[in-house]
């Protein structure tokens, strides 16, 4: 990028290697999807690919900031009970209810990026946390720091993906019970 703004070929590679990615991943799971498959399906070199993606992890959040963001934008200024406005319960169970729509949707993107550790080091995940400490503090918890890495536990991918593919619970099954979670923590 010269000046803040990206060269027509870089953002169409840019484009071409998001894209290959996201039908890769949705196809294979991230795990299956190795940097070369990425870079042969954009028609892109190894070197073109590297540099603006070290590696699969980077790749898959790429393509997740735009679904965590819109969602970002709904819990700061939403219409309730997502956005502001709702008791913190109800904020909380449409939290979770949003959570688990963009986890069903995107799995395949959250586990490329959000897995063990790095989950952690995620601006979203920060996001998510500040949001959830924030209902816990409405909500009168007088010590919310030790509960709310708890809450965004069922969140986790490999969680949700244990769920509804070990245990075949459906997404409106997992919902409900975050909704009684929810529920019963912040009444």
């Amino acid at each position: 990028m010269l000046g803040g703004m990206e060269r027509a070929d870089a953002a169409r590679n840019r484009a071409r290697i998001l894209a290959a990615a996201e039908r890769l991943f949705a196809e294979r799971g991230a795990p299956g999807v190795t940097m070369e498959d990425i870079a042969r399906a954009a028609g892109v070199g190894r070197g073109t690919l590297y540099r603006r993606y070290p590696d699969r992890a980077a790749i898959a959040t790429a393509l997740l900031d735009e679904h965590e963001r819109a969602l970002q934008a709904e819990l700061i200024a939403g219409t309730p009970p997502l956005g502001p406005g709702a008791p913190p319960g109800e904020r909380l169970a449409a939290f979770y209810a949003a959570m688990i729509a963009l986890l069903e949707k995107h799995a395949h993107l959250v586990l490329g990026a959000e897995t063990g550790r790095s989950r952690f080091r995620t601006g979203a995940y920060g996001f998510w946390r500040t949001h959830v400490r924030a209902l816990l503090v409405a909500g009168g918890e007088t010590e919310p720091d030790a509960l709310v890495d708890v809450l965004l536990a069922p969140l986790a991918p490999e969680v949700y993906t244990h769920q509804r593919g070990e245990r075949g619970l459906s997404p409106e099954q997992i919902t409900a019970a975050l909704t009684r979670l929810a529920g019963r923590l912040l009444r």
